[in-house]
């Protein structure tokens, strides 16, 4: 595996990105879409785990107009203060068009075969979902996604009748940033779609995936993680 920090070209300026490129001849490429904290370990990390899978996969610095580069931790009070108000001031508009970008620039990208995912977590689970219900007139559509305990989907709930790439989702039941009631209004709305596969873990909180984080669980992060590869090779090999 080789991996390396890149500059993606976006319409209206230039982002950050970490990129894993895997040995041999990839298949397609996954966008690791980041949580509150930047690109930092976990998102490598989480990049690794697709490179190892066959799939070139790049984690764009998502807060690039805010700050740049920036790296945080849940294990850091200070971090979190920070982490919450970059949150908070995220534009999913702009950050929509981004990963719009980023699409356009993976699919050509290290000779890959011109299919492109995405992965996302917490904030970029929101982000997938997004991705899989907008079409931007002239630009190709994600050919599927996977949000891992997306957060404020239901403030854009009413784009799922819009819902037309396939999508997975990981619901962590114990969710204290999702509550129950917002869960099952996921549930209950994306469901019916033929297009959504929806994964619940009885026992997991809020960031179940994220190793070394404090809410990390190993058996439901591998689980959700075989899960993701099955699914992402069914549709981007």
């Amino acid at each position: 595996m080789e991996t390396r920090n890149i500059t993606v070209p976006l319409r209206d300026g230039a982002m950050g990105a970490y990129v894993a490129i895997p040995d041999g001849k990839p298949a397609g490429a996954v966008i690791a879409i980041m949580e509150i904290w930047g690109v930092n370990d976990t998102m490598r990390h989480h990049a690794h785990e697709f490179a190892e899978a066959g799939f070139v996969c790049l984690v764009p610095d998502l807060f690039w107009r805010q700050e740049p580069g920036v790296e945080l931790s849940d294990r850091n009070p200070d971090h979190v203060e920070k982490a919450f108000d970059l949150y908070y001031d995220f534009d999913y508009e702009l950050g929509h068009r981004d990963m719009v970008d980023t699409m356009d620039f993976l699919r050509t990208y290290e000779g890959t075969n011109g299919k492109v995912g995405a992965v996302g977590y917490c904030l970029g689970g929101k982000m997938c979902f997004l991705l899989c219900c907008r079409t931007e007139i002239g630009k190709p559509d994600i050919d599927c996604a996977v949000a891992y305990y997306g957060t404020y989907i239901e403030h854009n709930i009413r784009e799922a009748a819009n819902l037309h790439r396939p999508l997975m989702l990981h619901q962590a039941m114990k969710d204290r940033w999702v509550q129950k009631e917002v869960t099952d209004l996921i549930i209950r709305r994306l469901s019916p779609s033929p297009f959504t596969e929806i994964h619940q873990y009885p026992d997991a909180d809020h960031a179940f995936a994220r190793k070394g984080g404090l809410t990390y669980s190993e058996p439901e992060a591998t689980k959700a993680l075989d899960l993701s590869l099955d699914f992402l090779h069914r549709h981007l090999d």
